[in-house]
């Protein structure tokens, strides 16, 4: 019937490795099985967005840098790319991911395409444009507009919800819908990946994420160096940015033959069925897509227990969640699990099974469609 017809979505998202982009990437290609056409509308293709599923569509955003202005725009632009494709490809709606400058851009775009082609506007929140930038003067109250002016605004935590609530002291309603995860097929056996790593029979720890400063990669070293002398173990860092910063760190905690760094990994599959056991140190997270995507390989971790987090992870079931932010604990949870590979494996099969039935995309995706008719069911304005 007509309203189950397939919508016409356009996706914008940062393209770069961070967990807000790679989540757009994966719900635009999950929309895009289901039947939808889906438009990444962007200054590039996002980083795992695959070329190959039908239905996906992209519009790069050209950006100019004229000398009239110190700093090249990218919100102008942006906002005219947004109006220009809804009104190409008649969008019904416009899902922006990270609210600057994406949800004010999308605001401006509909007001631009006009009342008749119009597309509805769904901001979702990944974390620090709230808990950041929303404490920011300088953007806080553009934020609060637009999250206002939305046509619906999700958030991937409760705590999120709740910070935004009470850090932009908005009162419209806000939808929880949390991350998901999709993995990709390996391409490469366990052991193969394990023999390019140079690891053995010891036990693999993996960590992924773009290590900015909220990340506490320092305090993830500063914990892996109170394990006691003598375990085995190895460090895998699948890094989405720039690691040299803390190659010091390593050497001087001696950690050298302990620590092993990819890059930018796309295939982050084949890697993480090589892991044994995750580590996080974030001092903040809404969510934390990477601890979710070593879930789904059985792989539970040590974390920290902060913001969305323990949303995520059953504390002494699927993983561990430490409450300080202190080497000395976080290192005695690696330990404990380090030496108790039974516990380890239980804690795993948990991991797993909690990310397949909460956290699938076959859980959480029908929560966007339902959201997306539900705001084009409703008369035309602001949530």
């Amino acid at each position: 019937m007509a309203a189950e017809r397939p919508l016409r979505i356009g996706i914008t998202c940062y393209p770069s490795v961070g967990g807000s982009g790679i989540l757009a990437s994966a719900l635009g290609e999950e929309l895009a099985r289901r039947g939808h056409a889906v438009h990444f509308i962007s200054y590039e293709r996002p980083f795992r967005l695959s070329a190959a599923t039908p239905g996906i569509h992209f519009h790069p955003v050209v950006i100019n840098d004229y000398e009239l202005f110190r700093y090249p725009d990218y919100t102008l632009p942006l906002s005219v790319r947004m109006a220009e494709v809804a009104r190409a490809h008649a969008l019904d709606v416009l899902h922006v991911h990270y609210a600057v400058p994406h949800a004010t851009a999308a605001i401006l775009a509909r007001a631009m395409a006009g009342p008749e082609r119009a597309p509805r506007v769904v901001t979702t929140l990944h974390g620090t444009d709230t808990t950041l930038l929303g404490r920011d003067p300088g953007y806080g109250p553009a934020i609060r507009h637009a999250l206002l002016q939305s046509d619906a605004v999700t958030t991937v935590s409760g705590w999120l919800r709740d910070e935004t609530r009470r850090l932009l002291a908005v009162e419209c309603p806000i939808d929880v819908i949390p991350n998901f995860f999709a993995p990709r097929p390996v391409t490469r056996s366990r052991a193969e990946v394990r023999a390019e790593l140079g690891v053995g029979e010891e036990p693999l720890l993996v960590h992924l994420s773009n290590l900015r400063p909220v990340k506490r990669f320092d305090l993830l070293l500063e914990s892996l160096a109170r394990v006691p002398a003598g375990r085995p173990w190895k460090l895998l860092v699948l890094a989405g940015g720039d690691f040299s910063p803390y190659a010091p760190l390593v050497r001087r905690l001696g950690l050298e033959s302990r620590v092993v760094v990819r890059a930018s990994v796309f295939d982050v599959e084949d890697h993480l069925q090589a892991g044994d056991l995750g580590l996080f140190t974030s001092e903040s997270e809404s969510f934390c897509l990477g601890l979710l995507e070593a879930m789904w390989f059985g792989c539970p971790s040590v974390s920290t227990a902060v913001g969305g987090i323990p949303e995520v992870v059953e504390d002494g079931r699927s993983g561990l969640l430490v409450s300080a932010a202190d080497p000395e604990p976080l290192g005695a949870a690696v330990t404990s699990l380090l030496d108790d590979p039974e516990r380890r494996r239980r804690m795993g099969t948990e991991a797993r099974r909690r990310a397949e039935s909460v956290f699938s995309a076959a859980a959480v995706v029908p929560g966007y469609e339902a959201l997306y008719r539900r705001v084009l069911a409703a008369p035309a304005g602001p949530a």
